[in-house]
């Protein structure tokens, strides 16, 4: 039997909707979603095995032009995924200018790997506005597939999961096939915690914030977690815990439940607030969070 194998990448500006195509196809939530930009911050994988192939999907943060050093290393993380490649996906959706960031399609298309097109959101459009996507996207990588969809509906998401089969290598299981991701428990708890605080505060802060886990043990009956939240600035960090510890119970407590559900078992969480100064512009901080593209 022909086993086939290789990295699907997924590539597309911010708030496209990468990681809430990156869950459907996977069919777990593996990426935080919210509607803020840079909500995903590293590659992370997802993978889908079946008797012969293995998919293994990875998101990436949206492409940006750089403001400060952890913005740099997030896009060394998209440009590895350019070079890793067996597939592209190229998700695009029918809010944005399509010829937002032309470089990174010219680096798409000089790649010579596979390109699939993805037109998100078209549940928020109509058909004459879809169609028009669709030729121009034609146009753009002639001889990929296009495949207009809704993510969040899951509309569409079956053709492309089949497309990609039919373009994978011949290649054995790059992981076992009981895997579901390449990242630890402690990657997903903080990133639980971290999409709590994307959606629950403004402007500059969930930018300026960092989470790591200190502590995770896990027992039994629970798993006890204590989660450092790191801001870049004294200021920040009243704003994040709030009047009397308000702001951070309500986190702690989203957080939680989050957890509960993804690890399927009762969690004790703690939170503290701590500053590391410019942490954002620090190359030895930035490692020390993961932030190491090399």
């Amino acid at each position: 039997m022909v086993h086939k194998a290789g990295f699907v990448n997924i590539i597309g500006n911010p708030n496209v909707g990468k990681s809430t195509i990156m869950n459907a196809l996977v069919g777990e939530k593996l990426s935080i979603i919210t509607q803020k930009m840079q909500t995903t911050r590293h590659r992370i994988k997802g993978i889908v095995s079946g008797d012969d192939f293995q998919i293994v999907y990875s998101d990436t943060p949206g492409i940006l032009k750089p403001s400060y050093k952890l913005q740099e290393t997030m896009m060394k993380f998209v440009d590895s995924a350019l070079i890793d490649a067996d597939i592209i996906l190229f998700v695009t959706d029918v809010i944005e200018k399509p010829d937002k960031n032309p470089e990174y399609i010219e680096k798409i298309r000089k790649s010579n790997m596979p390109v699939i097109v993805l037109i998100n959101k078209i549940d928020l459009s109509n058909q004459e506005n879809v169609l028009k996507l669709f030729d121009y996207w034609t146009g753009i990588f002639p001889g990929a597939n296009v495949y207009p969809i809704s993510a969040q509906e899951k509309f569409n998401i079956e053709p492309i999961f089949d497309r990609i089969l039919e373009l994978l290598p011949e290649a054995p299981a790059y992981f076992s096939k009981d895997e579901l991701t390449d990242r630890n428990e402690r990657f997903f708890m903080q990133e639980i915690v971290r999409e709590k605080i994307l959606l629950n505060y403004q402007k500059e802060i969930p930018y300026s914030v960092e989470v790591e886990v200190e502590e995770f043990k896990e027992t039994e009956k629970i798993i006890n977690v204590r989660c450092i939240i790191y801001v870049s600035r004294d200021s920040q960090k009243g704003i994040i815990i709030g009047h009397q510890g308000q702001m951070l119970k309500i986190v702690g407590t989203q957080a939680r439940k989050d957890a509960e559900e993804f690890f399927n078992k009762k969690i004790y969480l703690e939170l503290l607030v701590k500053v590391a100064k410019d942490w954002r512009e620090k190359d030895k901080q930035l490692k020390n969070f993961g932030y190491d593209a090399n």
